[in-house]
């Protein structure tokens, strides 16, 4: 069978870190929604996204194919409910589908469809917020799909440890001196890892494929730190996407960072605001600030953004994509991408230093900026001009 994600309803919604990426290729828990996916179904999956996405992520068209909604993560009963889908079935959460299962270049009309609903639970990203506050459950999911009837690496005799059979250790990672305590939820360090002297870390805990986590870092779940990305100081709760950079001191809290960003030393953002009222956040959905229904709410960046030490991010602050903010101050809780500058003011940074500054930083581990990376990210620059005043 030919298993085919599609961004869904919520894309927008999800936005900065779906401007350069589908949903599926959104990362909470261990793994991103794909892998989840691929890993449980047993197959590859390729994605429908927005045209500009699609050269980078091509959608292959089988004579046989079942849709799933990228939105939803999969679990042992919808799973089960997707593999037994026959022609012109399709399953529905309420109002919303899940997936369904069409004939290659058929017509797709739902009314003419066997409707089978899912009734169960399940976890569902639909809200950026939603890949903090949900991480802790895609965490402990993620653990126990990655570890099932697998045998960790020993945990070395230097390491002072809480619950050590909530702990999964992968070849290659290094740890010396550390306090893992999995007491609170499992602890994932990937291959390749490296945790170094003197940190405390608390689960639920995730360190993907060669991730950093720098000396005397202290960690409180449910935190996610993705491959290649390296953190330092203090860090509750967040999910970092990959390739990114929170490595010095300084607090990130109820936030997300997708890929390539850097956090320059002693920046902190907010994650409660002083009146302890509900956060709110900008959407792309609605132009305006929307209720999110959180109290603890920090910092949604979007892939390439940076910022320099010292930065003060409010509480509830949004990030577009390809920013550089520095200087005194708090700058305005929505940035939009391609932004140039901080509190005392934005000019539009241009697309020719900005790929400069991307092919640099992708070198550095070395990735390659591609002409597909390019066309996204003039793409993005376009569709965002109206949010920059220019």
């Amino acid at each position: 069978m030919n298993y085919i994600l599609f961004d869904g309803p919520h894309r927008n919604a999800l936005l900065p870190f779906t401007f350069t990426r589908p949903v599926a290729d959104i990362r909470v828990g261990i793994l991103t929604i794909r892998e989840k996916w691929e890993k449980q179904l047993g197959s590859t999956t390729t994605s429908i996204t927005e045209d500009y996405l699609s050269e980078k992520w091509p959608m292959v068209e089988m004579e046989n194919n079942v849709m799933i909604n990228a939105s939803y993560l999969p679990n042992d009963i919808l799973v089960a409910m997707i593999k037994n889908l026959e022609h012109n079935q399709a399953i529905f959460q309420e109002e919303e589908v899940v997936a369904f299962y069409a004939k290659e270049g058929e017509e797709v009309d739902f009314d003419s469809f066997e409707v089978l609903e899912f009734s169960n639970d399940c976890i569902k990203i639909e809200n950026t917020w939603d890949i903090f506050q949900k991480n802790e459950v895609a965490i402990r999911e993620d653990f126990e799909l990655l570890t099932e009837d697998r045998f960790s690496q020993p945990i070395p005799k230097s390491v002072n440890v809480i619950a050590p059979e909530n702990i999964f250790i992968e070849e290659g990672a290094k740890l010396e001196f550390v306090t893992l305590n999995a007491s609170t939820g499992p602890i994932y360090i990937g291959k390749n890892a490296e945790i170094m002297e003197g940190s405390v870390i608390r689960g639920p805990f995730a360190l993907c494929e060669s991730g950093r986590v720098k000396l005397a870092t202290k960690v409180y779940g449910a935190t996610t730190v993705g491959p290649h990305s390296v953190i330092g100081g203090e860090v509750n709760n967040s999910v970092l996407f990959g390739y990114s950079n929170k490595g010095h001191d300084g607090f990130l809290g109820n936030a997300v960072l997708g890929e390539w960003c850097n956090i320059g030393a002693d920046t902190n953002n907010s994650n409660l605001k002083n009146n302890y009222e509900e956060v709110k956040l900008w959407s792309y959905e609605t132009e305006n600030f929307a209720k999110t229904g959180l109290q603890f709410c920090g910092l949604m960046m979007g892939d390439h953004s940076k910022c320099g030490i010292n930065t003060m991010f409010n509480t509830g602050t949004v990030v577009g994509v390809s920013t550089n903010i520095f200087g005194a101050g708090f700058p305005r809780n929505f940035v939009p991408s391609f932004s140039w500058g901080g509190a005392s003011g934005f000019s539009t940074y241009l697309t020719k230093k900005a790929f400069e500054t991307a092919k640099i930083v992708m070198a550095r581990r070395n990735v390659e900026f591609s002409e597909e990376d390019a066309k996204i990210l003039e793409h993005v620059f376009e569709e965002t001009k109206k949010y920059r005043k220019e």
